[in-house]
């Protein structure tokens, strides 16, 4: 098995809507904001060779709406989904399976493709992967996510005939559900995000490491307090963080996160303030 980070490019969202309830005079000095108030984050993914495998875990934002749209996110960078995967010597067609994390749409954007008037995979050859709680959460959505889910990065899937759902399993690791997907990766489901929200997990050159997705966007979200206004259960999110951290620590687990805009993976340490980061590197210095 190889890992491989596939970095899409950045993107900018309200500090304050990252960080939720703490005060701006500290959380600034994490990831400073611009005169807007908008925070730079990573659209961070990560692809699995896997024997006969390649499995690409999210898609980052991909390019199809409109430039009203993303002009509310500031999309930035050289980096794209494309020219990392060329970076390995992988196509988009090589991609086996797409794992999607949740469908938001920062995670699942590029998992279809707009030509002229329709709507056309993006990874032609791979089966898409959620689950049937979060799909239907997304096809029928609340009116506080409704703008994440969109119907045209959700609806194609499955109209392609692409869309497979991960079993769902629950209550293995505390309030953690897992289940596994292959005999090197296992699935955790967090609720506090958004409802069974996927985490992959994997067997990686003998240490465990776990693909954060949006329970730790990056490693300032590691205190239990620093939950974003985004999370639509924060005291869920809260409960995961504290059960996740002590058993990442215990078992000196490897952190990836999907939107930290400078690092890209780190280990744990406790500390008087409690687990807090301990040694930050890339997944290819591993």
């Amino acid at each position: 098995m190889k890992l491989y980070s596939i970095n899409t490019g950045y993107f900018k969202l309200d500090g304050g809507a990252m960080f939720g309830v703490v005060p701006k005079t500290i959380w600034n000095k994490i990831n400073p904001a611009d005169e807007n108030n908008l925070c730079p984050w990573a659209l961070r993914c990560m692809l699995i060779e896997d024997g006969d495998r390649l499995i690409l875990v999210d898609t980052g934002n991909g390019d199809k709406q409109d430039a009203k749209f993303f002009s509310h996110y500031y999309l930035h960078g050289d980096d794209t989904l494309d020219k990392s995967l060329a970076k390995y010597g992988f196509h988009r067609d090589d991609v086996t399976d797409v794992f999607l994390t949740h469908l938001h749409f920062d995670h699942c954007g590029g998992t279809i493709n707009r030509e002229g008037d329709k709507l056309v995979p993006a990874f032609k050859n791979a089966i898409c992967w959620s689950n049937t709680e979060h799909w239907d959460w997304a096809v029928f959505p609340n009116d506080r996510e409704k703008a994440s889910f969109l119907k045209e990065n959700i609806l194609p899937i499955q109209e392609n005939g692409q869309l497979q759902f991960v079993e769902i399993n629950g209550g293995i690791n505390g309030n953690l559900g897992e289940t596994k997907f292959s005999d090197t990766l296992s699935v955790r489901f967090v609720n506090g995000h958004t409802e069974k929200m996927m985490l992959p997990q994997v067997q990686y050159k003998g240490r465990i490491l776990v693909y954060m997705a949006d329970l730790l966007p990056s490693h300032g979200h590691i205190p239990i307090p620093y939950v974003m206004g985004y999370d639509m259960f924060p005291m869920t999110t809260m409960n995961e963080k504290k059960s996740f951290l002590k058993e990442a620590h215990e078992g000196d687990y490897i952190l990836f996160f999907e939107h930290d805009p400078v690092y890209e993976c780190c280990t744990l340490q406790q500390t008087e303030r409690g687990i807090r980061p301990k040694d930050f590197f890339r997944l290819d210095e591993l």
